[in-house]
């Protein structure tokens, strides 16, 4: 059974002049009260008796008091646990025998819940990493966000290359009517220089007419002026005359070829080769870019998995509470953050896992529940009743929600008897 608090007695510790009380054994006891006049003081003496010197308060005797402070608190395992005299003296009564002293103690009261408002304003992290090292599995959560945060950032990394190799490809330039693999001038230029070897040829066939006209001239000039020579020049005259006609029935028929539209093709090659190159530097850029959404998608697959491993794990372990996880690094319930949760919600929580600490220890202190409406507390406190938890607790109110009223350090009025188990 856990360890919970029978009743507690203070005398002339901080504001405390002299109060008793027994506290209900589940659900929540609220000690209400104006300003200044006790309410944290009694839960400030609980933890020091219980807790030991690291929660003795700086100024620990009552202003005023001739006496030193005296506490003592019944715990509902037999135990008495006393402080009294000039130090304080730490007493610890144990009726089965065992060795007594803040050792003992220390086995079934859990720090945190002497001081509960501690958990409660850590960070989220801080939070997390408690309940992670109450069920066990923190090393392995670790791993898995280790993971999924080096799967996120290479994802990152490859979503950006991608999106870049994207814009780039749509920014190149795409023309239609083009070659797929870039062309060659070779063949073009062999008919090219075909065509002017051939016609070269006929160049020269045309200044043999040339040649072979002038020479005929000349001979009919030399016929008339050397009539001595005429018979040794007709001979010659007649070959020459055969060439003569042999040569320009050649050069008659003679067409030259053009190679304008080959000298244009020629012309044409560089630019659509700067095409089809411009055509093949886009595909290689699309094909980049959908390399790399592959990548994107394969990395957003493991990190989705990684996801359901920590979901799996923290599903199998033994929570404080149903629906509570870790979620990025930050404690969770329902759903929510530390931050979005409902006060109520908080203090669930919060007791719920320093119970899980030390399942030993059956009660939490806290302090100023006042920013609570009285719903809020029935509820939290109906929550307490169902889980069979104590807590003992203050709030500045003077309103029948509280168990007891301190006025000037001590109890004003008696406790009211108010259901805390209906409403939640």
């Amino acid at each position: 059974m856990p360890v919970k608090i029978n009743s507690f007695e203070i005398e002339n510790t901080k504001r405390i002049k002299l109060l008793q009380y027994e506290p209900s054994a589940s659900g929540l006891t609220v000690i209400g009260g104006k300003n200044n006049q006790g309410k944290t003081s009694v839960l400030d003496a609980i933890a020091w008796t219980l807790g030991g010197d690291r929660f003795k308060p700086t100024a620990a005797q009552r202003d005023g008091a001739l006496m030193p402070p005296h506490l003592k608190v019944t715990l509902s395992n037999g135990i008495i646990v006393e402080r009294k005299g000039k130090n304080a003296d730490l007493k610890v009564t144990d009726p089965s025998g065992r060795l007594a002293g803040q050792t003992l103690l220390n086995h079934f009261v859990e720090a945190f819940a002497l001081n509960v408002p501690k958990f409660m304003e850590s960070s989220g992290k801080e939070k997390a990493q408690t309940l992670l090292r109450i069920i066990g599995v923190g090393d392995q959560l670790f791993k898995l966000e280790h993971d999924e945060q080096l799967a996120y950032n290479q994802r990152h990394a490859i979503g950006q290359i991608a999106d870049q190799k994207k814009k780039h490809a749509k920014e190149m330039p795409q023309y239609q009517g083009v070659p797929e693999e870039p062309i060659s001038a070779y063949e073009l230029i062999q008919q090219q220089q075909a065509i002017l070897a051939r016609n070269g040829e006929n160049q020269r066939k045309r200044q043999r007419v040339q040649e072979i006209d002038c020479q005929a001239n000349v001979l009919a000039s030399e016929i008339r002026s050397l009539q001595d020579k005429l018979a040794e020049l007709e001979e010659r005259r007649i070959e020459l005359a055969r060439d003569q006609k042999l040569a320009h029935s050649e050069a008659e028929n003679l067409q030259d070829e053009s190679t304008a539209e080959l000298e244009a093709s020629i012309n044409e090659i560089d630019e659509i080769n700067r095409k089809v190159r411009a055509n093949l530097d886009r595909a290689k850029a699309e094909m980049d870019a959908d390399e790399y959404q592959k990548q994107y998608d394969a990395l957003t697959d493991d990190i989705e998995s990684i996801r359901q491993q920590k979901l799996d794990l923290l599903n199998g372990a033994d929570l404080p509470l149903p629906e509570l996880s870790v979620e990025d690094g930050e404690l969770t319930y329902k759903g929510k953050r530390w931050d979005s949760m409902s006060g109520s919600q908080q203090l669930q929580v919060a007791t719920a896992i320093v119970r899980k600490l030390n399942p030993e220890c059956g009660f939490v202190l806290l302090d100023k529940l006042e920013q609570m409406d009285t719903e809020t507390l029935q509820a939290f406190g109906a929550w307490l009743e169902k889980e069979d938890l104590q807590a003992i607790a203050t709030r500045v109110s003077t309103g029948e929600e509280c168990s007891i009223i301190i006025e000037d350090g001590m109890i004003a009025t008696p406790k009211h008897t108010r259901d805390w188990k209906e409403g939640f």
